[in-house]
Order: structure tokens, then sequence, then C-alpha cells
């Protein structure tokens, strides 16, 4: 069978790694046939490395791959049949900002992009990007899959659910997939062997399933954390032991998502937390992103972890081959998890193969999971309306329901940090919600 060219558009294609890695599971498969891929970023230098990466990679696999690089969004979009977005609004200084400016406060997070303070302001920056985007792929490549990355995933999902409906977008997300591999590691079972499925919401998904060869694995894993006081000292095992259920993110995100840890200085030091993570991983983006650029200039080979592990890759390769296969994606909540809010985003098992993209509903959550994701949510659709209506007061409202956000400052304190931070992003965020609000009017 002769298999079409796939054209297959990466937005943001300047984080170096992330395109390095996804062209590499790309061209791992065999039977996907020709690939035309277009690099779009507006960083001209990224650009360059992003299209040297892909050249380079494709010669390491021996394989012929056309490949555009452009600063025209637009161009990099035309007749695309998948779109891959992976961006950050506002770059590092929007991200040490996010981070920072809370801190001052007196409120800890750790990465800061997903929910809470941090993921409400990096949600408002990417919306109107992502209006501007879908707008583009509605004229251009209406037909086109629309792979998100970028975090907050779950908003981000949910605000393109919003300003363009008709786009068929998944929220992918590795964190599933590394979870099961890790526990499957720590219980000595090949992961292979192993059948499991989670649903939630991003980055506070639970996995709800585990076993190998028909045997349930939770007691297996409990023997192993009673084996080793370490593992009791990692925040997802206290949310393990606390709610039954392994939930499916790091524990440095995991942290910031209850009011459990980094409002307590004891449990910061307990369970080995570190506030501000995320501006070093940030940096060393930075540097990897010289790293490259560097090994580029001097026709030095790039690092390279072969194996499909993403999940756009294999999105890509099923659709276009036929091969059935199931991931966990982010999708609307359409009849998928019975007690969490229908049209919200959540993360379930999802079908993709020859008859496209299926979501598989999951019923019920376990009561105290939907419980604890309800607060998750609530940021989320806060922050949804507040861009949506262009309430500014909506903005506070949703750090206000955070639980994180709320058991560190008095509402007052709330009010303020957000002026600030509304300050700080300036021009990023959309005009009507750049207003400040006196922390004491009614």
């Amino acid at each position: 069978m002769i298999v079409p060219m796939t054209r297959v558009t990466f937005i943001g294609a300047g984080s170096v790694v992330f395109t390095r890695q996804l062209l590499a599971d790309l061209l791992g498969f065999d039977d996907l046939g020709p690939l035309d891929l277009r690099l779009h970023d507006i960083d001209s230098a990224r650009l360059a490395v992003a299209e040297g990466t892909a050249r380079q990679v494709a010669e390491r696999f021996g394989k012929h791959v056309d490949v555009t690089a452009t600063l025209d969004r637009r161009q990099a979009l035309d007749g695309a049949d998948f779109v891959i977005d992976m961006v950050q609004i506002g770059g590092i200084d929007a991200t040490k900002k996010d981070l920072e400016i809370p801190e001052r406060y007196g409120l800890h997070q750790t990465i800061g992009d997903t929910t809470g303070v941090g993921g409400v302001f990096r949600a408002l920056r990417t919306f109107p990007f992502l209006t501007a985007l879908t707008a583009d792929m509605r004229e251009v490549c209406p037909d086109a899959v629309f792979l998100n990355y970028t975090n907050p995933m779950a908003m981000n999902i949910w605000w393109t659910s919003v300003v363009a409906p008709e786009i068929t977008a998944l929220g992918l997300c590795h964190s599933v997939y590394w979870t099961a591999h890790d526990l499957a590691d720590l219980v000595g079972v090949p992961v292979d062997e192993t059948h499991y499925r989670a649903a939630g919401v991003n980055h506070q998904s639970w996995l709800l399933e585990w076993s190998h060869e028909g045997r349930d694995l939770y007691p297996l894993l409990r023997e192993k954390i009673r084996q080793d006081p370490e593992l009791e000292r990692r925040v997802r095992v206290e949310i393990f032991r606390r709610v039954g259920y392994y939930p499916t993110e790091t524990s440095e995100h995991s942290s910031e998502y209850t009011d459990w840890f980094l409002r307590d200085p004891a449990q910061i030091e307990r369970f080995r937390l570190q506030p501000l993570e995320y501006v070093g991983i940030s940096e060393e983006n930075v540097a990897e992103f010289h790293s490259a650029q560097e090994a580029l200039a001097t026709g030095a080979p790039l690092q390279l972890e072969e194996g499909a592990a993403e999940y756009a890759p294999q999105v890509i390769h099923s659709l276009v081959t036929g091969t059935e296969r199931t991931i966990h994606a982010n999708v609307v909540n359409r009849g998928l998890i019975d007690n969490l809010p229908q049209g919200a985003v959540v993360e379930v098992p999802t079908i993709v193969g020859p008859a496209g993209i299926a979501p598989q509903a999951v019923g019920a959550l376990p009561v105290q999971c939907a419980a604890i994701n309800r607060s998750y949510v609530s940021v989320n659709e806060l922050t949804i309306e507040a861009a949506r209506t262009g309430d500014p007061r909506l903005i506070r409202q949703a750090v206000l329901v955070d639980p994180n956000a709320s058991s560190s400052l008095t509402p007052e304190k709330i009010w303020e940090l957000c002026n600030d931070l509304v300050t700080a992003h300036g021009d990023l965020l959309p005009e009507p919600l750049r207003e400040i609000l006196p922390a004491g009017a009614l």
C-alpha cells in the first residue's frame, strides 16, 4: 500500500528538545510514509536550530523528510494534516513572573504551569494565541488534527473548544505513560505485560486499573512502599495513602494542586519539595537550546532517545496507517466522566486508529478522586469565564478557589497579588483583563 505524504506542522518549533524527540519518534515508524515537516516559530534563531535539528535527525534515521522552516504561521499551517502546539507565550521571563511574584507573597509553587495562580496567568497569556491559531487553521487546514502539548493543558483544550469547537483537538501529556512505566519498574513487572487505565484531569488523573496477568498490582506497590521509608517522603505516595489511588503526575507538580503540602514549611521539608523549582528547569532549557545551537554549528550529533514514547507521533501513526492503539488524552467531557462537570476537559483512555479518535467513557470516578479534581476544574472554569466575558474579577476568584493559594493567602492578598501579576504581564493579557481592582472594593 502506498501511504500518501503526511504534512505535520510544529508550532513553537523552537522548543528544540521537544522538536528533536517528536521527530525521532515519528521517524522511528518505518511504515509511516513520506513526511512533509513544517516548522514555525516567532524567534528566528530558535527556528534555525529547529530546522538544523530536523535535518540532522532525518539524516541520522536515513530518511528523506521535506523540511520547511518559516516565520509565517499561515504558511506553516497551509494544508497541514496535523498541527502540534508547544508554545510558551512570554517565554522564560513570563514564567519567572508567575513563580517569583507569588513567592514574594508567601505563596509557594514548584512548577506553576497547570492550575493555581501560575496556571491561571499562563492560560490567560496563551488564550489569545490559541484564538488566532485556530482561526488560521479554520481557513488553511480545517481538517487538521490539533495536538496540544502546551500547558496549562486542560485550560488550553477547554479554551480551544470554546473558540473553535469544530477543530478536532487532543491534549497530549506523557504523565500517565511514564507513571505506568515507573511503577512497573518499581514493582519489578514488565510494563508491556501490565494493563492500566487512568482518568481524571491532566496532571491529576488517577490510576484506576493496574494489573499483571489479572492480578491487582496495588497490594505489591503498598508492600514496596512499606519496605522503603524514603518512598514515604514522596508527595504522590502520601496522596496514594490518603486517597487510595495513585496520581499520575510527579510529586513536584502534585504538591501544588492541594493545600496539603506547600503552605507548611515542615511539609516542604518532609516531602523534599523545592519551591520555584521550575525557574531552574526553565534556565536549563535555555542552556539546552544554546548547547543544541553550538552542536549544530560544529556538526556534533544531538542526543536522541529513540522509541515512540510521546503520544503525538503515536496518534499520527495510528491515524495515517490505521494501526489501532490506546493512549490517554485530554478531551472535552461529553459523557466521559459522570461526576465531573460536562464541558470541562478531562483525561481519559482514548482509542486512535482506523475509526478515528474515540475517547472512552469511564463512568464515575471514585467519589474522593472526583472531589479533589473538582477544585482543579473550578479554577479552570473561572479562568475560562474570565477570558470569555472579559471580567477581571473572575481572575481573582479563580485564584481564590485554588486550594494552595487560599490556604496560603487571605482574599485581600490574593487580590493584591493578582494586581501585581496583571501589571507584570501587561499586554500579554487580553485587554479587558488588565484592569487593576482595589483589594478592598465592593
